[in-house]
Protein backbone atom coordinates (compact mmCIF):
# COMPACT_ATOMS: atom_id res chain seq x y z
CA UNK A 1 0.00 0.00 0.00
CA UNK A 2 1.08 3.42 -0.70
CA UNK A 3 2.65 5.46 2.09
CA UNK A 4 1.45 8.61 0.42
CA UNK A 5 -1.01 9.79 -1.60
CA UNK A 6 -0.71 12.63 -4.04
CA UNK A 7 -3.37 14.33 -5.37
CA UNK A 8 -2.84 17.15 -7.99
CA UNK A 9 -5.25 19.79 -9.76
CA UNK A 10 -4.05 20.39 -13.30
CA UNK A 11 -5.66 22.50 -15.62
CA UNK A 12 -3.74 23.49 -19.23
CA UNK A 13 0.29 23.45 -17.53
CA UNK A 14 1.44 20.41 -19.20
CA UNK A 15 5.14 21.04 -19.66
CA UNK A 16 4.94 22.11 -15.98
CA UNK A 17 3.19 18.82 -14.69
CA UNK A 18 5.41 17.05 -17.01
CA UNK A 19 8.11 18.44 -14.36
CA UNK A 20 6.04 17.77 -11.60
CA UNK A 21 5.45 14.21 -11.91
CA UNK A 22 8.76 13.51 -12.83
CA UNK A 23 10.18 15.34 -9.74
CA UNK A 24 8.06 12.80 -7.83
CA UNK A 25 9.14 9.71 -9.07
CA UNK A 26 12.20 10.51 -8.77
CA UNK A 27 12.13 11.02 -5.37
CA UNK A 28 9.92 8.35 -4.35
CA UNK A 29 12.70 6.30 -6.23
CA UNK A 30 15.68 7.48 -4.38
CA UNK A 31 14.15 6.80 -0.45
CA UNK A 32 14.97 3.88 0.64
CA UNK A 33 12.37 3.36 3.62
CA UNK A 34 14.33 -0.49 4.50
CA UNK A 35 14.41 -4.25 3.30
CA UNK A 36 15.28 -2.82 -0.07
CA UNK A 37 11.65 -0.98 -0.27
CA UNK A 38 11.45 2.70 -2.18
CA UNK A 39 8.62 5.11 -0.74
CA UNK A 40 5.89 3.84 -2.23
CA UNK A 41 3.65 7.18 -3.87
CA UNK A 42 0.08 6.68 -5.18
CA UNK A 43 -0.04 9.86 -7.51
CA UNK A 44 -3.67 11.13 -8.53
CA UNK A 45 -4.10 13.72 -11.32
CA UNK A 46 -7.52 15.35 -11.38
CA UNK A 47 -8.24 17.00 -14.80
CA UNK A 48 -9.71 20.15 -15.25
CA UNK A 49 -10.58 19.38 -19.42
CA UNK A 50 -7.32 20.89 -20.40
CA UNK A 51 -6.84 21.25 -23.85
CA UNK A 52 -3.49 20.87 -23.80
CA UNK A 53 -2.43 17.23 -24.22
CA UNK A 54 -2.03 17.04 -20.43
CA UNK A 55 -3.52 13.86 -19.72
CA UNK A 56 -2.19 12.45 -23.24
CA UNK A 57 1.43 13.30 -21.82
CA UNK A 58 0.44 11.60 -18.52
CA UNK A 59 -0.54 8.48 -19.75
CA UNK A 60 2.10 8.09 -22.20
CA UNK A 61 4.82 8.86 -19.98
CA UNK A 62 3.50 8.20 -16.36
CA UNK A 63 1.25 5.08 -16.67
CA UNK A 64 1.66 4.26 -12.69
CA UNK A 65 -0.60 8.01 -12.66
CA UNK A 66 -4.29 7.52 -11.21
CA UNK A 67 -5.78 9.92 -13.93
CA UNK A 68 -8.95 11.75 -13.24
CA UNK A 69 -10.05 13.15 -16.00
CA UNK A 70 -12.92 15.67 -16.26
CA UNK A 71 -15.22 17.07 -18.60
CA UNK A 72 -15.23 20.37 -17.65
CA UNK A 73 -13.24 22.71 -15.17
CA UNK A 74 -13.94 21.77 -12.02
CA UNK A 75 -12.00 24.21 -10.08
CA UNK A 76 -9.37 23.72 -7.59
CA UNK A 77 -11.37 22.79 -4.51
CA UNK A 78 -13.84 20.37 -5.93
CA UNK A 79 -10.69 18.67 -7.76
CA UNK A 80 -8.83 18.41 -4.80
CA UNK A 81 -11.64 16.64 -3.17
CA UNK A 82 -12.56 14.31 -6.13
CA UNK A 83 -8.61 13.68 -5.60
CA UNK A 84 -8.72 12.69 -1.83
CA UNK A 85 -11.65 10.53 -2.37
CA UNK A 86 -10.24 8.36 -4.71
CA UNK A 87 -6.89 8.58 -2.79
CA UNK A 88 -6.09 4.79 -1.03
CA UNK A 89 -3.28 6.47 1.76
CA UNK A 90 -3.44 7.37 5.43
CA UNK A 91 -1.48 10.47 4.08
CA UNK A 92 -2.83 12.81 1.46
CA UNK A 93 -0.36 15.47 -0.03
CA UNK A 94 -2.35 18.27 -1.95
CA UNK A 95 0.23 19.39 -4.83
CA UNK A 96 -0.15 21.92 -7.28
CA UNK A 97 1.27 21.45 -10.85
CA UNK A 98 3.43 24.14 -11.15
CA UNK A 99 5.99 22.59 -8.27
CA UNK A 100 8.56 20.41 -8.06
CA UNK A 101 9.72 18.54 -4.67
CA UNK A 102 13.25 18.36 -3.32
CA UNK A 103 14.66 14.64 -3.26
CA UNK A 104 14.10 14.55 0.65
CA UNK A 105 10.61 16.63 1.16
CA UNK A 106 7.92 13.81 1.12
CA UNK A 107 9.70 11.73 3.49
CA UNK A 108 11.15 14.55 5.43
CA UNK A 109 7.68 15.47 5.87
CA UNK A 110 5.75 11.97 6.83
CA UNK A 111 8.52 10.84 9.15
CA UNK A 112 7.74 14.29 11.39
CA UNK A 113 3.83 13.36 10.81
CA UNK A 114 4.58 9.40 12.25
CA UNK A 115 6.77 11.03 15.21
CA UNK A 116 3.98 13.63 16.27
CA UNK A 117 0.44 12.44 16.40
CA UNK A 118 -0.71 15.89 17.38
CA UNK A 119 0.14 17.38 13.95
CA UNK A 120 -2.75 17.13 11.61
CA UNK A 121 -1.03 18.95 8.92
CA UNK A 122 2.61 20.16 7.17
CA UNK A 123 3.57 22.31 5.22
CA UNK A 124 7.23 22.55 3.36
CA UNK A 125 9.79 25.41 2.87
CA UNK A 126 8.54 26.82 -0.64
CA UNK A 127 11.53 27.99 -2.96
CA UNK A 128 10.77 30.53 -6.35
CA UNK A 129 11.81 28.87 -9.48
CA UNK A 130 15.06 31.01 -8.49
CA UNK A 131 15.68 29.49 -5.48
CA UNK A 132 15.04 32.18 -3.38
CA UNK A 133 12.52 31.95 -0.43
CA UNK A 134 8.89 32.23 -1.53
CA UNK A 135 6.68 32.85 1.62
CA UNK A 136 3.91 30.35 2.43
CA UNK A 137 3.74 30.19 6.51
CA UNK A 138 1.07 32.60 7.99
CA UNK A 139 -1.21 33.49 10.92
CA UNK A 140 -4.52 33.84 10.57
CA UNK A 141 -5.85 37.26 9.05
CA UNK A 142 -7.38 39.74 10.76
CA UNK A 143 -9.70 43.12 9.61
CA UNK A 144 -6.62 45.20 9.46
CA UNK A 145 -5.17 42.27 7.39
CA UNK A 146 -7.90 41.96 4.92
CA UNK A 147 -7.96 46.12 4.72
CA UNK A 148 -4.63 46.17 3.49
CA UNK A 149 -3.73 42.89 2.29
CA UNK A 150 -3.66 42.72 -1.71
CA UNK A 151 -5.53 45.88 -2.13
CA UNK A 152 -4.41 49.27 -3.09
CA UNK A 153 -4.08 50.07 0.31
CA UNK A 154 -1.36 47.96 0.83
CA UNK A 155 1.75 50.51 0.66
CA UNK A 156 -0.53 52.42 3.50
CA UNK A 157 -0.27 49.99 5.64
CA UNK A 158 1.23 49.71 9.49
CA UNK A 159 4.80 47.51 9.22
CA UNK A 160 3.57 45.45 12.31
CA UNK A 161 0.05 43.91 9.99
CA UNK A 162 2.16 42.04 7.37
CA UNK A 163 5.34 41.40 10.01
CA UNK A 164 2.67 39.71 11.92
CA UNK A 165 0.90 38.33 9.51
CA UNK A 166 3.36 36.43 6.94
CA UNK A 167 5.71 35.81 10.28
CA UNK A 168 8.79 37.44 9.87
CA UNK A 169 9.56 37.28 13.48
CA UNK A 170 10.40 33.46 12.39
CA UNK A 171 12.95 31.96 10.58
CA UNK A 172 12.69 30.19 7.11
CA UNK A 173 14.36 27.06 8.23
CA UNK A 174 12.54 26.66 11.20
CA UNK A 175 9.98 24.11 12.61
CA UNK A 176 7.02 25.56 14.02
CA UNK A 177 3.26 25.53 14.56
CA UNK A 178 1.69 28.13 12.24
CA UNK A 179 -2.06 29.18 12.06
CA UNK A 180 -2.09 28.13 8.01
CA UNK A 181 0.21 26.98 5.30
CA UNK A 182 -0.09 27.35 1.85
CA UNK A 183 -2.05 24.96 -0.44
CA UNK A 184 0.19 24.89 -3.11
CA UNK A 185 1.78 21.74 -0.94
CA UNK A 186 0.08 20.37 1.82
CA UNK A 187 0.34 17.29 3.91
CA UNK A 188 -2.21 15.94 6.03
CA UNK A 189 -3.45 12.83 7.68
CA UNK A 190 -6.62 11.22 6.97
CA UNK A 191 -7.95 11.59 10.00
CA UNK A 192 -8.24 14.99 9.71
CA UNK A 193 -9.90 14.57 6.62
CA UNK A 194 -12.48 12.19 8.40
CA UNK A 195 -12.47 14.40 11.33
CA UNK A 196 -13.33 17.91 9.88
CA UNK A 197 -14.52 17.09 5.72
CA UNK A 198 -12.65 17.83 2.54
CA UNK A 199 -12.13 21.35 1.44
CA UNK A 200 -15.47 23.83 1.38
CA UNK A 201 -16.04 24.23 -2.45
CA UNK A 202 -17.91 27.46 -1.96
CA UNK A 203 -14.17 28.61 -2.01
CA UNK A 204 -13.45 27.52 -5.68
CA UNK A 205 -10.01 29.18 -5.35
CA UNK A 206 -8.05 30.50 -3.16
CA UNK A 207 -8.55 30.77 1.06
CA UNK A 208 -9.46 27.12 0.54
CA UNK A 209 -6.38 25.83 2.69
CA UNK A 210 -7.41 28.70 5.26
CA UNK A 211 -10.76 27.72 6.08
CA UNK A 212 -9.24 23.77 6.12
CA UNK A 213 -6.43 24.44 8.47
CA UNK A 214 -8.47 26.88 10.60
CA UNK A 215 -11.26 23.98 10.52
CA UNK A 216 -8.41 21.69 11.70
CA UNK A 217 -7.00 24.17 14.29
CA UNK A 218 -10.93 24.42 15.78
CA UNK A 219 -10.59 20.50 16.01
CA UNK A 220 -7.62 20.53 18.21
CA UNK A 221 -5.06 19.47 15.25
CA UNK A 222 -1.58 21.46 14.90
CA UNK A 223 -0.90 22.73 11.46
CA UNK A 224 3.16 23.07 11.05
CA UNK A 225 5.49 24.41 8.92
CA UNK A 226 8.96 22.54 8.70
CA UNK A 227 11.75 24.70 7.12
CA UNK A 228 13.78 21.08 6.32
CA UNK A 229 11.44 20.03 3.42
CA UNK A 230 11.55 21.86 0.45
CA UNK A 231 9.72 22.20 -3.18
CA UNK A 232 9.76 24.12 -5.60
CA UNK A 233 6.81 26.19 -6.54
CA UNK A 234 6.77 28.11 -10.24
CA UNK A 235 3.55 29.86 -8.87
CA UNK A 236 0.23 30.62 -10.29
CA UNK A 237 0.42 29.54 -13.75
CA UNK A 238 -3.09 28.17 -14.34
CA UNK A 239 -5.03 31.02 -12.81
CA UNK A 240 -2.51 33.96 -15.05
CA UNK A 241 -4.61 32.47 -17.92
CA UNK A 242 -7.75 34.35 -16.45
CA UNK A 243 -6.85 37.93 -15.03
CA UNK A 244 -10.73 38.38 -14.44
CA UNK A 245 -11.61 35.58 -12.85
CA UNK A 246 -8.28 35.33 -10.80
CA UNK A 247 -9.54 38.74 -9.59
CA UNK A 248 -12.86 37.81 -8.75
CA UNK A 249 -12.43 34.37 -7.06
CA UNK A 250 -9.25 35.92 -5.16
CA UNK A 251 -11.40 38.52 -3.41
CA UNK A 252 -14.49 36.69 -3.37
CA UNK A 253 -12.98 33.96 -1.55
CA UNK A 254 -11.18 36.30 0.80
CA UNK A 255 -14.86 37.70 1.79
CA UNK A 256 -16.08 34.32 2.04
CA UNK A 257 -13.65 33.26 4.92
CA UNK A 258 -14.07 36.74 6.40
CA UNK A 259 -18.05 35.97 6.36
CA UNK A 260 -17.50 32.76 7.37
CA UNK A 261 -14.99 32.99 10.42
CA UNK A 262 -15.65 36.46 11.50
CA UNK A 263 -19.20 37.46 10.92
CA UNK A 264 -21.62 39.84 8.64
CA UNK A 265 -20.42 42.85 9.88
CA UNK A 266 -16.62 42.57 9.18
CA UNK A 267 -17.93 40.66 5.74
CA UNK A 268 -20.30 43.54 4.65
CA UNK A 269 -17.04 46.86 5.22
CA UNK A 270 -14.28 44.47 3.71
CA UNK A 271 -16.97 44.15 0.34
CA UNK A 272 -17.83 48.09 0.70
CA UNK A 273 -13.94 48.67 0.33
CA UNK A 274 -13.28 46.37 -1.98
CA UNK A 275 -16.19 47.56 -4.35
CA UNK A 276 -14.96 51.56 -3.62
CA UNK A 277 -11.55 50.28 -4.60
CA UNK A 278 -12.26 48.90 -7.85
CA UNK A 279 -14.66 51.59 -8.89
CA UNK A 280 -11.63 54.29 -8.12
CA UNK A 281 -9.47 52.27 -10.29
CA UNK A 282 -12.11 51.48 -13.28
CA UNK A 283 -12.43 55.56 -13.42
CA UNK A 284 -8.92 55.79 -13.15
CA UNK A 285 -8.24 53.54 -15.89
CA UNK A 286 -10.75 55.01 -17.68
CA UNK A 287 -9.23 58.51 -17.02
CA UNK A 288 -5.87 57.39 -18.32
CA UNK A 289 -7.38 55.71 -21.55
CA UNK A 290 -8.75 59.23 -22.72
CA UNK A 291 -5.62 60.89 -23.03
CA UNK A 292 -4.16 58.05 -24.90
CA UNK A 293 -1.99 56.55 -22.38
CA UNK A 294 -0.83 52.51 -23.27
CA UNK A 295 -4.63 52.15 -24.95
CA UNK A 296 -4.50 48.89 -25.05
CA UNK A 297 -3.44 48.13 -21.59
CA UNK A 298 -5.78 50.59 -20.24
CA UNK A 299 -8.78 49.29 -21.78
CA UNK A 300 -7.94 45.32 -20.93
CA UNK A 301 -8.02 46.94 -17.09
CA UNK A 302 -11.32 49.14 -17.53
CA UNK A 303 -12.82 45.27 -18.67
CA UNK A 304 -11.05 43.40 -15.63
CA UNK A 305 -12.19 46.07 -13.22
CA UNK A 306 -15.86 46.25 -14.83
CA UNK A 307 -16.53 42.21 -14.86
CA UNK A 308 -15.47 41.93 -10.93
CA UNK A 309 -17.88 44.93 -10.63
CA UNK A 310 -20.48 42.84 -12.01
CA UNK A 311 -20.33 40.33 -9.97
CA UNK A 312 -20.94 42.90 -6.73
CA UNK A 313 -18.36 40.25 -5.17
CA UNK A 314 -21.23 38.75 -2.93
CA UNK A 315 -19.69 35.67 -0.96
CA UNK A 316 -23.05 33.85 0.23
CA UNK A 317 -22.71 30.75 2.76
Amino acid sequence: MAEISVIIVNWNVRELLDKCLASLFEAGDAIEMGDGKRLALEVIVVDCNSQDGSVAMARERYPAVKLLPQSENVGFTRGNNLGMAAAAADTLLLLNPDTEVCKDSLITMLGFLQQDPGTGIVGPHTLNTDGSHQSTRRRFPTLMTGTFESTWLSILAPSGVFDRYFMRDTDDDDILEVDWVQGSALMLRRAVLQDIGGLDEGFVMYSEELDFCRRAKDAGWKVMYHGGARIKHHGGKSSEQVAAFKQIQFHTSKLRYFRKHHGYPQYAYLRALLLALFCWQLVLELGKACIGHKGAQRRQRVKTYWQVLRTGLRADL
